[in-house]
């Protein structure tokens, strides 16, 4: 009897982890009726029901939470110090799935792919190029890269890039025709570049400092966008002012297309940040990125390893 409720729990927990028979069947390799099978005997076994079914949704009971929270610490010790004995040994290999924002695909991405490719041929990149922030354990994704204000606090992570000063910048022509702001309040009166942010839906707060003091404005955009380069790009153009990172913008400054404006009210935000789950960084495939950004990108990012 306890032999057959411990070979329960791993089905168990893939029920749990993905709310589904079905999907917790295709990650475990079996049939979604050896799943029920399994479930059912578990539940005879404890005498308790350990989910509420219904034909649009699977959620766990108070009982299956409890068993939930009682088991997954020692299941992940157990699978930790499998994999540190497993893993170790071996040569980086298999799929690298990641999620990251525009931004990171030229300060990252580009130098660092190449050389882990070049280190570790064994190793597959899937990158998955998106502003909006992504649960890395529901989409399947190894790692993530997003600001380091972003990451959530169950995470580790480690820095990739140089801390970012916010920018307000304008194109030549634009302060030309329509003069350049010498106030935060005077930005009432110009063209705005908005960014609509893709997880949250709303349009972003142009976050600075006036006296020491945080100020977060809200101004009516004549333009929205969703796409960070997108935003430099229209201000390039001529179509109004765009708040972005000083990293954005460097290109265009330097051309020529782009200057600053009240970049005493600028303010100092975290760089980019690679992030994973708790003790993902033993998978040798994630160990190979992680090593090979922080030699890559050394002379460019600061700070520690939390």
């Amino acid at each position: 009897m306890i032999r057959a409720m411990l070979d329960a729990i791993p089905v168990f927990l893939a029920v749990a982890k993905s709310k589904s028979f079905r999907r917790a069947a295709a990650a475990l390799g079996v049939t979604t009726p050896a799943v029920s099978h399994r479930v059912r005997r578990l539940e005879a076994a404890l005498g308790v029901v350990l989910f509420a079914r219904t034909t649009r949704s699977v959620t766990l009971t108070e009982a299956g939470q409890t068993l939930l929270e009682q088991c997954s610490p020692h299941v992940a010790a157990l699978e930790h110090a499998l994999a540190r004995a497993s893993e170790r040994s071996k040569e980086p290999t298999g799929l690298l799935r990641l999620s990251v924002p525009r931004i990171a695909v030229p300060l990252v991405l580009m130098p660092v792919l190449p050389e882990l490719r070049r280190r570790f041929p064994k190793v597959r990149v899937e990158v998955h190029v998106d502003d909006a922030l992504r649960d890395l354990g529901e989409h399947g994704y190894d790692a993530g890269i997003r600001l380091g204000s972003m990451v959530q606090r169950d995470m580790v992570s480690t820095p990739l890039t140089e801390p970012f000063r916010t920018v307000i910048v304008g194109s030549p022509e634009y302060f030309e025709r329509k003069g350049r702001p010498r106030s935060l309040e005077e930005l009432r009166e110009h063209e705005i570049i908005g960014y609509r942010n893709i997880t949250g839906g709303d349009v972003y707060r142009w976050e600075l400092q006036k006296r020491g003091s945080d100020v977060a404005l809200d101004l009516d955009a004549t333009v929205v966008l969703n796409d960070a380069a997108m935003m430099v790009d229209a201000a390039a153009a001529g179509m109004g002012l765009a708040y972005s990172f000083d990293a954005m913008v460097v290109g265009h400054e330097r051309e020529g297309r782009l200057e600053r404006v009240l970049d005493s009210f600028a303010i100092t935000e975290p760089g980019l940040h690679l992030y994973f789950a708790p003790r993902a960084e033993t998978a040798p495939k994630l160990r190979a990125l992680i090593d090979t950004a922080r030699e890559v990108l050394r002379p460019k990012k600061r700070g520690r390893h939390r």
